[in-house]
């Protein structure tokens, strides 16, 4: 039974998605307050947090920066519809997504599933180590080194990371992307992967000649080069 962390201010809302997700087989518990999921992240107490952004006292992006800094538990935001601009600034920080409020418990929960199926190796999944160059991924301890140091990612960078790597020097479209590492197809207008991809660019630094490990092709996808 995976245990969430659900954080928002709304008690209406918090008490049917609570009782939702019970019933869905989840293990919830809530608070009002953002300070209780990060000491929750610092004590690796649960599996996964539903986060709201605007909340008192201390909003959501400022939580979802602290939790970073002490865990890599995968964080679902839950933001103003239409809101962007928090979207991308929770993906920027690590979030690994996010639902739109006012938002339907049925989708809430379809979203923390394949958040947890995607950061939570399934037992008897395949260990062995996918490599591509410097790059050495681990899927059963899900964990990747990078030049011979542990990388650091968020369960959603590590599944977009293993699909490039287990398609290294290819081109993967961006909807092959979104299928492999989301479980989903890829709606329109949807920048998750964008600025997914932008914040694993940034751990593994640039190529001596100055260009990303990660090269873009307009339009199409994504390619991981390897030497």
């Amino acid at each position: 039974m995976s245990k969430v962390l659900l954080i928002d201010d709304d008690v209406e809302l918090t008490m049917l998605l609570r009782e939702y997700l019970t019933e869905e087989g989840y293990d919830v518990s809530t608070d009002t307050d953002g300070r209780a999921a990060i000491a929750a992240a610092a004590a690796n107490t649960v599996d996964i947090i539903v986060l709201d952004i605007m909340m008192p006292r201390m909003n959501g992006i400022e939580v979802l920066q602290r939790i970073r800094k002490l865990s890599q538990i995968p964080v679902l935001m839950l933001t103003a519809r239409g809101d962007d601009i928090d979207r991308i600034s929770g993906l920027n920080l690590g979030a690994d997504d996010y639902v739109p409020k006012p938002c339907s418990p049925g989708e809430l929960a379809a979203r923390l599933r394949a958040i947890l199926r995607r950061t939570h190796q399934p037992a008897g999944a395949s260990i062995d180590a996918v490599k591509a160059g410097q790059l050495v991924i681990h899927p059963g301890k899900r964990s990747a080194e990078w030049r011979g140091e542990p990388l650091e990612l968020t369960g959603t960078e590590f599944g977009l990371l293993e699909v490039l790597a287990r398609n290294a020097g290819q081109l993967v479209s961006k909807q092959d992307i979104s299928k492999q590492a989301f479980g989903k197809p890829l709606t329109p207008f949807d920048r998750r992967i964008d600025v997914h991809i932008s914040s694993v660019r940034q751990k593994l630094g640039l190529r001596e000649d100055g260009q990303s490990w990660i090269q873009s092709v307009r339009g199409l996808g994504y390619q991981l080069l390897v030497d």
